[in-house]
């Protein structure tokens, strides 16, 4: 068993001159949660992101609770609608709890958890994250020429246009885009778009906009509806996902796109997403969950595109040929489809950017962007399931399945399976 104060190994800790933006989309959480977080480790600025956890909570599952309540002398519960219970605790951490240097407050109480019951039941609450302002390489949004289309979108579609097929897209929000034709008769909760005093698109805005329309590219007859669940800082905390998903479900989607997660303690399934995940996609009938790899650049697992349940998504480079350099990797992932160098809607304002070298720098935007990640090639992949189940009538996981077993016949080296904007009509052909 690894040390109380490992995090069970973690590649995300940037090189070069990639330590900057790694630091800089760090500060951004940062700034919007404070002393809600604890980053592990604490000195994650020269040794790499772990996690980030709520501060004073743990999570447990329901019928674990009475005991974690006894061992840490206390607590306020509130249990979600999936079983699972955040324990809020109390100031005092217990004096056998383990002690150390490289401990946050809450490695220390989940390690004292682990020795009495055993590892995994009492975890961290994660906080996670949308993938292209998560610690990593990938990139803030660039400005296009002016009347620059989608890349890629497809003029020919036929019946494979995604129609009668729902995409529910868990995000930061929407802002209706009305220079994009290809997005009309989507809809969504409004995202805050713009900085109330400077009047400057917000970092993170615009994400769910662009990833409908990446999704409207593929498959231009889905119904699309936006959530705005990660409208802090692009983030929300694991038990809140995980109930916002058991709301979704209320939507009746086929397909979920998710473009959002983090890396856990030990690569521990999260336990408040475990409720939601395992029951429900692992069942032949139901919506697909397609979900973002992440773009730390690691083949450590993401989740929770690392689900079997999942189909995880990662990003080809622009040349086509092999893997982006921020995409993460690993047996884990499902598929890759392109996703550095997307064209699609964003807003129409100024931007400040965030990021070295670029920080402080103003981009100006005109309804069209640029954008890099595997943020943007699992809705392509979610539109391409969209758009196969429209030709062919199947239910979502027989199209899901049908796909990745066609990606299987174009198998990149070094990179994996791969699907292209095209697969949906390509897939059927023998």
């Amino acid at each position: 068993m690894p040390d109380d104060n490992n995090s069970g190994g973690n590649n995300n800790q940037p090189d070069g001159d990639s330590n900057d933006k790694f630091e800089d989309q760090v500060e951004l959480i940062l700034a919007e949660f404070g002393d809600e977080i604890e980053i592990d480790p604490p000195n994650w600025r020269t040794a790499g992101v772990n996690a980030i956890y709520r501060s004073r909570s743990v999570l447990v599952r329901d019928h674990d609770a009475p005991r974690a309540v006894d061992l840490f002398g206390g607590g306020n519960a509130r249990r979600s609608s999936l079983g699972v219970t955040r324990l809020n605790l109390p100031d005092a951490v217990p004096a056998d709890a383990p002690d150390g240097d490289g401990f946050t407050e809450i490695q220390r109480l989940v390690a004292h958890a682990d020795r009495r019951f055993g590892r995994g039941h009492v975890t961290p609450e994660h906080l996670f994250y949308v993938c292209s302002v998560s610690p990593c390489p990938a990139t803030e949004p660039e400005e296009v020429l002016e009347g620059a289309l989608p890349d890629p979108f497809l003029t020919e579609v036929g019946n494979a246009d995604g129609h009668g097929v729902k995409v529910v897209v868990l995000d930061v929000g929407w802002t209706p885009a009305p220079s994009a034709p290809w997005l009309n008769g989507v809809s969504g909760d409004p995202e805050v778009a713009f900085d109330p005093v400077t009047k400057l698109i917000r970092p993170y805005a615009g994400h769910g906009t662009f990833i409908a329309g990446v999704v409207r590219a593929i498959a231009p007859q889905a119904e699309v509806v936006v959530k705005s669940y990660f409208n802090k800082a692009g983030a929300v905390f694991e038990a809140d996902l995980a109930d916002r998903l058991a709301e979704v479900m209320d939507e009746n989607p086929d397909i979920i796109s998710l473009s959002a997660g983090s890396t856990t303690r030990f690569d521990v399934p999260p336990m408040a997403l475990d409720t939601f995940t395992r029951p429900r996609q692992g069942s032949a009938d139901g919506p697909v969950l397609v979900a973002a790899a992440g773009n730390d650049g690691t083949d450590q697992r993401f989740w929770p595109a690392a689900y079997p349940e999942a189909v995880s998504v990662g990003a080809l480079a622009a040349n086509g040929t092999s893997r982006a350099s921020f995409s993460n990797y690993g047996s884990w992932v499902d598929v890759y489809a392109p996703g550095e160098n997307l064209v699609n809607a964003f807003l129409t304002g100024r931007y400040k950017c965030t990021e070295r070298p670029n920080a402080g720098r103003f981009r100006d935007f005109a309804g069209m962007a640029r954008w890099s990640g595997t943020s943007f090639a699992t809705p392509l992949v979610a539109g391409l399931i969209a758009a196969r189940m429209s030709l062919t009538g199947e239910r979502p996981k027989q199209a899901a399945n049908a796909l990745l077993a066609f990606s299987h016949r174009r198998v990149l080296p070094a990179v994996g399976p791969v699907l292209l904007p095209d697969d949906a009509q390509a897939s059927t052909d023998g």
